[in-house]
């Protein structure tokens, strides 16, 4: 959905322009500058909030207010909900900029009503977050916007001293052709110069040369500054801290020392919170349990949110920091990585890409059929008494790319196995757009005309449903056993 993102910071810039320059300035860097009243803002264009929240996970806090744009003709979408939910989890303050209030079809009370249901409440109605009303395309509010980011800056009180040691982060870093290494750097402290040598995450260098965001060579990078630095040994992570030594030695040890350690986290990654470990984190002193929730339909997040509004919170509080209709995907693991938190989905499968990010950042995904499954797992891994886990064991899954009419048996799926194998005794799950549609037995199963007992991946057969003939073309059936693991607790 576009919410206008992209013109409001190019209205923006527009702003910042001086009167004898071209109009756009060419981006050069994801950051942008703009001078107001002798005071200097710097906007970070952040591809999605998934880069937000992965450098967060990292331990940068880059930003000091967030600004939401949000149209006014189309109202609160399901990203700006997540939006809301990474900055909370931040805790960083929200402006919102209520775009496109020139559309005929524009009610910016609207949208400031559907944004209280969401916490962000407007000042004009005893809240603390300020909204503007803007139109990036007729220019219209965009001074009122910058102004307001600032009053929201003095609010805050943010200072830097432009005299110490330069320190702040990497928002992002690419491998250039031509140039090596390049990392964009917000500057948080001090003062940057080229000749200085820096350590970023795991990589360290003397600067060759400081690119500001219109491309031009800086003499320097004061508080608030982002620049490009060259000179770097290797490709940082967006979110490394970087700082100056006086030593290349000293640099050169730090990073090498950095890049040791990493190498012997990746092989004990750190788990996030699991169910499991739950009660044992509890007599270290763990208060809190952070979920993410996913479900087929709103009606199942919001009963689950009463049933745990009911539950005793005495020992451990149960936050949920993001709740939304529709499968589980990688935003929701980098939210979940980032906030420690478990994922629970109701009738819902997460994606590839979101398993194997669950994998890689050990977060626990818990699914389930029906809400007191979940209440009652969360009830007793708060007291150490989680069951025997009934684990399903995914066998395969099979891509549906045809669907044959079969006289006395109904419809027959002609099918691809993607992965696993798929056994006349597995049981299966229907997933259509990661919802899952049907569950139960399989009537049959047959390669050509012969009945077989077991199809493996790359092979193509016919699968029959028992009970269910409402089998589309693009659905897959996904093949399980039901087993019982002891708990490890």
């Amino acid at each position: 959905v576009d919410h206008g993102k992209t013109s409001t910071l190019d209205a923006i810039r527009h702003t910042g322009v001086a009167a004898g320059e071209a109009g756009g300035i060419t981006q050069h860097i994801g950051a942008s500058v703009v001078n107001i009243d002798g005071r200097q803002i710097t906007f970070i264009d952040t591809p999605g909030h998934e880069a937000f929240t992965a450098m967060r996970a990292r331990g940068a806090q880059v930003t000091d207010v967030i600004v939401l744009v949000v149209a006014a003709d189309d109202g609160v979408m399901p990203q700006t909900i997540e939006a809301i939910n990474h900055a909370k989890a931040a805790d960083v303050p929200i402006v919102v900029a209520v775009n496109k209030i020139d559309k005929p079809g524009a009610t910016p009370d609207r949208v400031r009503q559907e944004l209280v249901e969401y916490g962000v409440i407007p000042e004009e109605w005893g809240g603390k977050n300020m909204f503007v009303d803007v139109s990036a395309k007729q220019r219209i509010g965009i001074d009122d916007l910058l102004e307001t980011i600032l009053l929201q800056a003095d609010v805050l009180e943010l200072k830097a001293n432009p005299d110490a040691i330069a320190s702040g982060f990497v928002i992002e870093a690419n491998l250039d052709k031509g140039r090596g290494p390049v990392a964009t750097v917000l500057v948080q402290r001090g003062t940057l110069k080229p000749g200085d040598t820096v350590v970023a995450g795991t990589s360290y260098g003397r600067v060759r040369a400081l690119i500001d965001p219109r491309g031009n060579h800086a003499k320097e990078a004061r508080p608030s500054d982002p620049v490009e630095i060259l000179g770097l040994s290797s490709v940082p992570v967006a979110g490394d801290e970087f700082r100056v030594f006086e030593d290349e030695r000293d640099a050169r040890k730090l990073a090498e020392e950095r890049a040791l350690r990493e190498r012997l986290k990746a092989q004990e990654a750190k788990t996030h919170m699991s169910l499991d470990d739950l009660f044992s984190r509890i007599g270290e002193g763990t208060t809190e349990l952070n979920l993410v929730v996913k479900a087929d339909v709103q009606g199942s997040i919001e009963a689950l949110r009463d049933a745990f509004e009911k539950m005793d919170q005495s020992e451990v509080k149960i936050n949920i920091i993001h709740s939304a209709v529709g499968g589980v995907t990688e935003t929701d693991v980098t939210l979940a990585a980032a906030s420690d938190a478990i994922i629970i989905g109701f009738n819902v499968r997460p994606t590839a890409g979101a398993r194997k990010a669950a994998e890689h950042e050990k977060v626990d995904i818990r699914l389930y059929r029906v809400i007191y499954q979940a209440i009652e797992d969360i009830n007793a891994a708060r007291v150490g008494m989680l069951a025997p886990e009934i684990v399903e064991r995914d066998t395969g899954s099979a891509e549906v790319r045809d669907v044959f009419r079969v006289p006395k048996v109904g419809n027959v799926a002609g099918c691809y196995i993607t992965e696993g194998e798929i056994s006349r005794d597995d049981k299966v799950r229907v997933v259509r757009d990661s919802t899952v549609i049907f569950e139960g037995k399989i009537s049959s199963l047959r390669r050509f005309k012969d009945d077989v007992k077991t199809v493996k991946q790359g092979y193509e057969c016919g699968i029959g449903l028992e009970g269910y003939q409402d089998i589309k073309v693009g659905d897959v059936i996904e093949g399980y056993r039901i087993e019982e693991v002891e708990r490890t607790e």
